[in-house]
C-alpha cells in the first residue's frame, strides 16, 4: 500500500493511493496515519478494503508528512562510502547517529527556507524508514519485521551550522523545513529488499545524485537493530538512511543552495518530491 496525508498543513486527512494513481480518502475509517495505524494489525485490517469503494479525492491537494506524530526523526550520516570519499571524510566504523529536530518535518512539496544567515545549505537525497512496532535491542534477523515501511526523505543540511560551530551535527539538520517526507509510505511488503533501490536528485533540472542502496556500509536491518540498542524505537519514529554521493559540499568547487532554486528527488517505487527554495521568512 501506498498511504499518504493530504490537506492543509495541521488538517492533513488520511488517504492511499489506489492502483490507478489516485488519491482516496481514508478518513471515515481512520483519524490519521500516525503510531496506531503503523502496526502490522492495523495495515493488514487496510489492506482488506477495497480502495474503489473510497470516496476519491478531486484535484491535486498538498500533501503533508505520511506519517502523523513523529516521535523520533534520527538520522544516520556517511553511510555510503562514495559520499564518504566526496566530503573526505574516513569511511565510519559504526554507524554514525544524529537528530534532525521534528519540527523540521514538512510535506514533500512545500518550499524549504534558508534559514538566517544561511550560505552552505545543501541537498541529500535519502532512504527513510517508518518503525511500525516497538523495538529495543531488536536483533540484526528480527529488525525488519519492526518496520512499518518506507519512504522518501530530503535531508537538507546547513553545512556551515554542521561543521564550523561545534561538533554537534544536529545545528544543521533541525532548521525549519530541513525534514521533505514523503510523498507516501510504502508499506514493507512492496518494498521485499530496501537494499535494490535507486535513488537520484536533480537541482535546476540537472542531475547531482545517483545511488543505490545496495551501497549502503550500513544496511536498513543493521540501522535499526543498532539503533535499538541506544533508543527504543516506537511506532512512528523515523530514521533517515543517509545519502549518496553528489551532494553540493562534495563538489569542486562547492555548490550550495540559493533562492529560487528548485530540487526534485525521488527513490524508484517510493515516489518523488520536488521543492522550491525560498529566502528566509519569520
Amino acid at each position: 500500500m501506498k498511504l499518504l496525508r493530504f490537506g492543509p498543513v495541521g488538517r492533513e486527512k488520511p488517504g492511499l493511493l489506489d492502483c490507478a494513481g489516485q488519491l482516496r480518502d481514508l478518513s471515515g475509517l481512520i483519524a490519521d496515519l500516525g503510531p496506531d495505524q503503523l502496526s502490522d494489525a492495523s495495515l493488514a485490517n487496510l489492506r482488506l478494503l477495497d480502495p474503489l469503494s473510497l470516496p476519491l479525492v478531486p484535484g491535486q491537494p498538498r500533501l503533508g508528512c505520511p506519517v502523523a506524530g513523529v516521535g523520533k526523526f534520527i538520522a544516520i550520516g556517511l553511510n555510503y562510502s562514495d559520499h564518504a570519499a566526496e566530503t573526505g571524510a574516513p569511511i565510519p566504523t559504526e554507524p554514525i547517529v544524529f537528530m534532525k529536530a521534528i519540527s523540521c518535518i514538512q510535506g514533500p512539496s512545500d518550499p524549504v527556507m534558508l534559514p538566517r544567515g544561511s550560505k552552505k545549505t545543501d541537498w541529500e537525497v535519502e532512504l527513510g524508514v517508518v518503525i511500525g512496532s516497538r523495538a529495543r535491542y531488536v536483533r540484526q534477523k528480527e529488525a525488519l519485521g519492526c518496520v512499518a515501511g518506507y519512504c522518501v526523505v530530503n535531508d537538507i543540511s546547513e553545512r556551515a551550522y554542521q561543521l564550523e560551530r561545534g561538533p554537534q551535527w544536529d545545528k544543521g539538520k533541525g532548521c525549519d523545513t530541513f525534514g521533505p517526507i514523503g510523498p507516501w509510505l510504502v508499506t514493507r511488503d512492496e518494498v521485499p529488499d530496501p537494499q535494490r533501490l535507486q535513488l537520484w536528485l536533480d537541482l535546476n533540472g540537472q542531475r547531482r545524485q545517483t545511488g543505490t542502496t545496495r551501497n549502503m556500509i550500513f544496511g536498513v536491518a543493521k540501522l535499526v537493530s543498532y539503533v535499538s540498542q541506544f533508543m527504543t524505537l516506537l511506532p512512528g519514529d523515523v530514521i533517515s538512511t543517509g545519502t549518496p554521493p553528489g551532494v553540493g559540499l562534495g563538489m569542486k568547487p562547492p555548490k550550495f543552495l540559493k533562492n529560487g532554486d528548485i530540487m526534485s528527488l525521488g527513490i524508484d517505487g517510493l515516489g518523488a518530491q520536488q521543492q522550491l527554495v525560498v529566502p528566509f521568512k519569520r
